[in-house]
């Protein structure tokens, strides 16, 4: 290709710096040894501890608290090179702080001095626990609850798909703490050391995808956390987590362009290095029409992140942009894999070809954050 496809011009300049640091990591560090911890599926101790030293990991922490304290937009633009490199790296970077954002706007001065600063040394890693084994894009429906006994909080149920939940420090838990008619006023957050009593978590085996990241199905069981472990005000949980999920969108959005862009580089490199019928496949008019397509769909998605992270970081119709970017990326990402399995023919069953790994990571960000179907019930509700 004549220039790169994640070209920083249509990236505020103030990021752009940092931008081209997050590829040069992305490139030298992540990229490399990508299909090795695909196939081992182990957790990436040494990329991450790498990133932390590169000043890549908890962006948005605030410096009072020894974090880096970036900007949606600077985070945006790191993240799209972390997914080009690869997705369950990438994951396992960006997931090292997961929920602190949430804690860092709702939480005590307590808590965000002991939780948020612990995560920017690097010192603890940390999860949101939201979905359940029967409950997925539903988040007033979560059934996991919690009950104040005295100075403690007791937890029962499951959560399930939790980034980082067996190896974490700590999990901020979304539970069920009343009992009103108001499903959008049910819910409360906690913080949950892993440690706890009655916590018990085991990680989610054999994934298709994201198999460098971690996820995982925990139980509580009575599991005991003190009073002051409440997040923000109690029973406004679901607010908490639909605000912060205005950002999250933007920010899959982004895994999405990353891995839009590497499927669209295994096309090109492969179609312009292969030759069939005495020809070099990329003169085939079929082949060239259907990189033009997936180059078209790319920069509208693109373009639409960016307007999204514009109007997010203004509040301006914060999550109808959030839910048309998160939905319109993945989904390219997705439709840029399969043709791009398409253009490599058989190689594109080996296990050790990128554009598999790709292919297998595209259906995780579809999912996660809520599915198509509820981004656009955001959309028209927000119309």
């Amino acid at each position: 290709m004549k220039s790169d496809i994640l070209t920083p011009t249509v990236v505020p300049e103030g990021a752009r710096e940092l931008k081209t640091r997050a590829r040069s990591f992305a490139e030298e560090q992540m990229a490399p040894v990508a299909g090795e911890y695909f196939a081992s599926a182990e957790y990436p101790v040494d990329v991450v501890e790498a990133a932390h030293d590169a000043g890549l990991v908890a962006q948005e922490i605030d410096a009072e608290y020894g974090g880096p304290g970036r900007s949606l937009d600077e985070i945006v633009a790191t993240v799209e090179e972390f997914f080009r490199a690869d997705a369950g790296l990438g994951l396992g970077i960006v997931s090292q702080s997961f929920g602190t954002e949430i804690l860092q706007e709702f939480g005590t001065d307590a808590q965000k001095e002991e939780y948020l600063r612990a995560v920017a040394a690097g010192e603890k890693r940390t999860g949101m626990a939201i979905s359940e084994p029967d409950t997925g894009s539903d988040l007033a429906g979560m059934e996991a609850t919690a009950r104040l006994d005295g100075d403690q909080w007791v937890l029962n149920g499951e959560k399930y798909w939790i980034g980082n939940g067996v190896s974490g420090d700590y999990i901020t838990v979304y539970a069920k703490t009343e009992d009103t008619d108001d499903r959008h006023g049910n819910h409360s957050l906690l913080i949950v050391p892993t440690d706890a009593p009655g916590y018990e978590a085991e990680p989610i085996p054999e994934k298709m995808a994201y198999r460098a990241s971690e996820q995982a199905h925990i139980v509580f069981d009575d599991c005991r956390v003190p009073a002051e472990n409440l997040v923000g005000e109690r029973g406004r949980g679901f607010k908490m987590v639909a605000e912060f999920f205005n950002t999250g969108r933007v920010r899959v959005a982004a895994h999405g362009i990353g891995l839009a862009a590497a499927a669209i580089e295994e096309a090109w490199e492969f179609v312009h290095g292969r030759e069939e019928f005495g020809r070099q496949v990329a003169d085939f008019q079929s082949v060239q029409h259907d990189l033009a397509e997936m180059r078209m769909e790319f920069e509208s998605a693109r373009a639409l992140l960016w307007q999204a992270v514009e109007n997010v970081m203004a509040g301006e119709d914060a999550e109808r942009w959030a839910a048309m970017a998160k939905a319109k990326a993945t989904e390219v990402a997705a439709e840029c894999a399969e043709t791009s399995m398409k253009l490599h023919g058989g190689r594109a069953l080996l296990d050790d070809e990128r554009i598999t790994r790709v292919y297998r990571d595209v259906r995780m960000p579809m999912t996660y954050e809520g599915v198509g179907a509820v981004q656009r019930d955001l959309i028209y509700r927000n119309y």
